[in-house]
């Protein structure tokens, strides 16, 4: 598995990466609860900004949480530690080469993965041998896309295309929420399940404006300007324009809406 994360993995991202799960709990995970004794792969938990919600919902199953960053990995497994949880086990793994038997999990947890793999398909497969047959995958992803906000702004479309450029430059796709479906299917699952959640965000939310549209999205945008301007994706001048643009739909009268999309599959 390619370690090309588009974001980095600076302490400016892990903070990003844990204001966005607090946000998007209950939007993402109502409904991701497993059943007591039961066994889950956690693939590609990173940092572990959704491992404290998954471990939360289903107290009494058994976690294991990959990776391929060890340092990440470190970061998951101190946070997890600091919140009291004694349900997970970290290991640093591939999701390409995975360290597990046959049919080992009941069931899969996967979450802003599939996005950064340059075959999410071969993933899913793999990934889909070290789990039981009638065991469950659960896959979340967002989708760069759905982005639209007001005021629209053509500076801030260009900076938020500049990171989906940047992510399939480096083997990803950022627009693959809305493509779910048809990879799980190709991958062999049945019973494939896939419900939008939509994040609307104004003025009259302003939680919400501070925990998605500013700290997690328009963060998530900002943290490529660098690499967006060497690359000469864009000028500095409609850079600047773009993100304070993006910041402007954050204030009075503006809005932003997001869709992330999740499927529930089965195996067999």
């Amino acid at each position: 598995m390619a370690n090309d994360y588009v974001h980095g993995y600076s302490p400016r991202e892990a903070q990003r990466l844990a204001d966005q799960a607090t946000t998007l709990s209950e939007l993402l995970h109502r409904d991701t609860r497993y059943p007591d004794n039961s066994r889950i792969l956690e693939a590609g938990c990173g940092t572990g900004a959704q491992t404290i919600t998954l471990a939360r919902n289903s107290p009494g199953a058994a976690i294991t949480s990959i990776d391929i960053s060890a340092s990440s990995i470190e970061i998951a497994r101190s946070k997890v530690e600091s919140e009291g949880i004694a349900n997970v086990e970290f290991m640093v793994a591939d999701i390409f080469d995975l360290p597990f038997d046959d049919g080992s999990f009941d069931h899969i947890f996967m979450c802003f993965v599939l996005e950064h793999l340059p075959d999410p398909v071969d993933a899913l497969k793999r990934l889909s041998r070290v789990l039981r047959d009638g065991g469950t995958m659960t896959v979340i992803e967002g989708d760069h896309g759905s982005a639209y906000f007001h005021p629209e702004s053509k500076e801030a479309s260009k900076a938020i295309d500049c990171l989906v450029k940047l992510q399939e430059m480096a083997g990803g796709n950022s627009k693959i929420g809305r493509q779910l479906y048809p990879l799980m299917s190709a991958a062999g699952f049945g019973s494939i399940e896939v419900s939008p959640r939509m994040v609307y965000v104004d003025d009259s939310k302003p939680s919400w404006v501070e925990g998605f549209t500013k700290l997690t999205f328009t963060a998530m945008v900002e943290g490529v300007e660098k690499d967006a301007l060497s690359n000469g994706l864009i000028t500095k001048d409609e850079w600047d324009k773009g993100i304070a643009d993006l910041y402007r739909t954050a204030e009075g009268g503006g809005t932003f809406c997001y869709t992330f999309f999740k499927a529930v599959a089965r195996k067999g």
